[in-house]
C-alpha cells in the first residue's frame, strides 16, 4: 500500500504530497485495495473456508455510506451501535437483512428504527431491553431475531480500556443464574421474538486468541444448558472482534486464521460430543479492515526545541481527529511525506495544536530535521480516528479521501466553521 518513490511517500499510486496540496490538511487517506485485501483474508479464512458463516463489520471504527456501500459489493453485513450508524447504513441503501444492531443502551426510538427496516439481528446487551424490544415487536406487530450478548467474565491481554469480556463490565448480560436462564426462557416463549444464540466480544487489539477460546468455552456450555434445560437448539452464535492489527515494530499481529481455526475447531468437537447442531457462525471485524488501509496527513507547523530535553514538532491537527494516543496511549508510527527518503537522524515528539499537554500524537519519532511546511503522515489510522473526531478548540473535523491506483475522491468534505456551528443559538 505504502512506497517512497524518490523523496515521496506514496499511498497505492498516488503521492500523498499532491493529496495534501489537493485536499489539504489535516486528512484522513484511505487505501480501498487494502481494505479489498483484508475482506479477501476474511473470506479465505472464515466464510469461504467454513460453511454457514458470514462476518459483520463494525461500523464504530469507520463509518461512511461510501464504505457502506463498498462492504455491500463484498458481500459483508454491518453491525452498528447507534442510530446514527443504522441511519448512515439507511442512507447508504445497506440491506436490512445483513445488519445487526449492537450495543448496550439502545433507546427506543433506536429499536424502532431497527424494526421498522427490518435489521437481521439485535443483539440484546441486558434484560431490560428485552422486555422493551419484545414490547416493541408487540406494538408494531413484526418479529425480531435476537441474540443475547454474555458477559463471559475473561480478561484479555489489552488495555484496561477496551477489555470488554471481564465480569465487572458495562456490557452484556450476567452469567448468574437467576438472571440469564429466565431471560432465556423469555425469550424462547415469546411469540415476537426468535431467540437464536449468543454473542461475545472480549477485548479490541488482541495478539493472541486465548480469550476467545475462554469466552468460547463459556458460550458452549450455555448453548449445551439451554438445550438441556428448555429442549431448545441454538442457531447462531458470534464471536466478536477485537482482532490485532501492526501499529509499530512492536505489533506482532496474528494472521485471522490464527484466532478462527481454534474457535472453528473446539466448536465443531464439542457439538459432535453432544449430538448439537454447529450453529451459524459470525464474526465482528472493524479495525481489522480499515485499520491499517488509513493514514492520516497533516501539515507541520511550530518546531520548538527545548535544549537538552526534546524537540516539539507541532501538525495542525491533533488529539480533535485522534484522539486515541491521549485517551489510552496508542502507539503510531509516521514518516515526513515530502522526504521520506532521508536519514532518521533527528527525534522529535509530534504534537498537535489541541489546549491540552495530552495532545501528543507521537512522543518520539525518529525522522529528518522537521520544517514548517512539512507533510507529515501517521501510519495505520484507518480505525477510530475520524469516527472518534471531535470538535474541540472548535477545530473542524479533517476531509477524508479514497485512493484507488492513481485515482483519489472525496468521500467526506471538509467540515466548515459554519456546519459547525450551525445548530449553536445567538
Amino acid at each position: 500500500m505504502l512506497r517512497v518513490e524518490g523523496d515521496v511517500l506514496y499511498i497505492e499510486d498516488t503521492s500523498t504530497v499532491d493529496l495534501a496540496r489537493e485536499y489539504g490538511t489535516p486528512l484522513y487517506v484511505y487505501s480501498e485495495n487494502t481494505i479489498k485485501e483484508k475482506i479477501a483474508e476474511i473470506r479465505a479464512a472464515f466464510t469461504s473456508k467454513y460453511p454457514d458463516t458470514h462476518a459483520a463489520y463494525a461500523c464504530k471504527a469507520f463509518c461512511t455510506p461510501y464504505l457502506c456501500k463498498l462492504l455491500e459489493r463484498e458481500g459483508l453485513w454491518l453491525d452498528v451501535v447507534s442510530g446514527g450508524e443504522l441511519y448512515t447504513a439507511i442512507r447508504a441503501g445497506f440491506p436490512g437483512k445483513r445488519i445487526e444492531f449492537n450495543g448496550n443502551n439502545k433507546s427506543r426510538d433506536e429499536l424502532v428504527m431497527a424494526l421498522e427496516y427490518g435489521v437481521g439481528r439485535i443483539v440484546v446487551d441486558n434484560v431490560a431491553e428485552l422486555a422493551t424490544l419484545d414490547a416493541l415487536c408487540r406494538e408494531l406487530g413484526v418479529t425480531a431475531d435476537i441474540l443475547f450478548r454474555i458477559t463471559p467474565g475473561v480478561m484479555s491481554d489489552t488495555h484496561a480500556y477496551i477489555t470488554t469480556g471481564k465480569r465487572d463490565s458495562k456490557f452484556g448480560i450476567p452469567l448468574d443464574d437467576n438472571i440469564m436462564f429466565p431471560a432465556i426462557r423469555r425469550a424462547i416463549e415469546s411469540d415476537a421474538l426468535r431467540f437464536l444464540g449468543f454473542h461475545f466480544h472480549v477485548g479490541s487489539q488482541l495478539h493472541a486468541p486465548d480469550a476467545h477460546i475462554a469466552a468460547l468455552e463459556v458460550a458452549l456450555d450455555l448453548i449445551k444448558e439451554t438445550r438441556d434445560r428448555f429442549g431448545y437448539v441454538v442457531s447462531d452464535f458470534n464471536m466478536g472482534g477485537g482482532f490485532g492489527i501492526r501499529y509499530t515494530n512492536q505489533d506482532h499481529p496474528l494472521p485471522l486464521s490464527g484466532f478462527v481455526d481454534p474457535v472453528m475447531e473446539r466448536l465443531a468437537e464439542f457439538c459432535a460430543q453432544h449430538e448439537l447442531k454447529v450453529p451459524h457462525v459470525s464474526m465482528e471485524p472493524g479495525r481489522f479492515i480499515v485499520g491499517e488501509a488509513g493514514i492520516q496527513l497533516y501539515t507541520v507547523g511550530a518546531i520548538k526545541e527545548i535544549p537538552g530535553i526534546r524537540t516539539y514538532t507541532a501538525v495542525d491537527g491533533g488529539m480533535s481527529d485522534n484522539i486515541r494516543p491521549g485517551l489510552y496511549g496508542a502507539r503510531y508510527e509516521a514518516v515526513i511525506a515530502n522526504r521520506a527518503s532521508e536519514a532518521k537522524d533527528h527525534t522529535v515528539a509530534v504534537c498537535g495544536k489541541c489546549c491540552e499537554s495530552t495532545d501528543i500524537l507521537i512522543d518520539s519519532l525518529p525522522c529528518p530535521a522537521p520544517r514548517e511546511g512539512d507533510i507529515l503522515a501517521v501510519l495505520s489510522t484507518g480505525a477510530y480516528g475520524y469516527s472518534m473526531a471531535s470538535n474541540y478548540n472548535k477545530l473542524p473535523v479533517p476531509a477524508v479521501v479514497v485512493v484507488n491506483g492513481k485515482e483519489s475522491r472525496l468521500i467526506v468534505r471538509r467540515q466548515s466553521y459554519e456546519q459547525m456551528t450551525i445548530n449553536e443559538i445567538v
